[in-house]
């Protein structure tokens, strides 16, 4: 094609050419990233393989801990380089170890999560944060929050056994309401003080300002619609805290907050807001609106008087501003687990 062809085509038809072209470009970028990614992760797990079956012999399993890692770490950063340090050959041995099935570990998942993964001891919490990191496409950063905030620990906490053992094996199923409220929702990272300087004005805020974490803390299938949006019933003018809408369930997701504890005309508003969404503001395909109202302190007596006979999508939830203590939840989870035989978790 002469210079004269080339001033008669068309730029729309020149642009669809090279986005084409990108596309094509970019793709091919992806995949080579993946099969990059699954060539690196099984060679450091054959590389813990390696160790593991060499410890095994005889009494070189005995120096492992003490001389045997360090050792053969600097005989290989001499003939590869780096990324064969003491604590990397430690994490490679550990990946054998936890993983000694290779076709049981997502292609999905880098080295990178592998290395904060083998950090868990417990093998139910280990496979829960595996799973949910595959399901909502996890990068380590958001797997790293989740694991500081115990997120395992708070969902688990609020089920009985056979439902920990079902998180575990599958992650977070959701199929109802339920499945996507939390007792307690963690939001230290909005860095606000824990006593009472603040407004819900500045809560709000906070939220929107820290939206991909918050999207986060809430879990999955939540997508952000609006702040303080307006609706008008007799005359008179009302605003939401914030709406999401799942796309899951196929439903709006209403969230008002609360500075302090939650009162018992709280819910009553929050009724009428559901009511309203459901009859004003939902397709023909949507089903009833979620409303969760979101309070620093939680009288549970109120709440169950105060929501008798009202919408059963109608949650009270606490926030906290700072992280759970661990240790407490870990002891009841493993108190919910020991009550009776636990079930068997040779699957998991």
């Amino acid at each position: 094609m002469d210079n004269m062809d080339l001033k008669g085509l068309a730029d729309s038809e020149l642009n669809q050419l090279a986005d084409n072209i990108a596309e094509l470009v970019t793709n091919a970028k992806s995949r080579l990233a993946q099969v990059v990614n699954t060539t690196l992760v099984a060679t450091y797990w054959n590389v813990g393989k390696y160790i593991v079956e060499f410890e095994q012999q005889g009494n070189v399993k005995a120096k492992y801990g003490t001389s045997l890692l360090s050792s053969l770490s600097k005989i290989l950063r001499l003939k590869l380089g780096k990324g064969y340090s003491h604590p990397n050959l430690n994490n490679m041995r550990k990946f054998y170890l936890l993983y000694p099935i290779f076709q049981t570990v997502s292609e999905k998942l880098s080295w990178s999560h592998i290395c904060e993964l083998i950090t868990i001891d417990n093998d139910l919490e280990r496979s829960f944060y595996e799973k949910e990191c595959i399901a909502a496409n996890w990068n380590v950063r958001s797997l790293r929050r989740q694991m500081d905030s115990a997120l395992f620990l708070r969902v688990a906490a609020s089920k009985d056994k056979e439902a920990i053992l079902q998180l575990a094996q599958k992650g977070a199923v959701v199929q109802q309401p339920e499945d996507v409220v939390k007792e307690t929702y963690t939001l230290e990272f909005l860095g606000l003080p824990e006593q009472n300087q603040y407004s819900e004005h500045d809560l709000e805020q906070k939220l929107i300002d820290n939206l991909q974490i918050f999207l986060l803390e809430l879990g999955k299938g939540f997508t952000y619609v609006g702040r303080q949006y307006p609706l008008t019933i007799g005359n008179r003018h009302y605003h939401i805290d914030l709406v999401f809408y799942h796309r899951i369930l196929k439903c709006f997701v209403l969230i008002d907050l609360k500075k302090n504890a939650v009162k018992h005309q709280d819910i009553g508003q929050m009724n009428m807001y559901m009511g309203y969404f459901a009859k004003e503001e939902n397709a023909v395909d949507d089903n009833p609106p979620i409303g969760i109202i979101l309070s620093r302190i939680k009288d549970d007596l109120l709440v169950e008087y105060a929501t008798y006979g009202i919408d059963t999508q109608l949650f009270v939830s606490k926030y906290e501003l700072y992280l759970p203590n661990k240790e407490e939840l870990r002891r009841l989870v493993d108190g919910i687990m020991t009550d009776n035989a636990v079930c068997g978790n040779d699957n998991i």
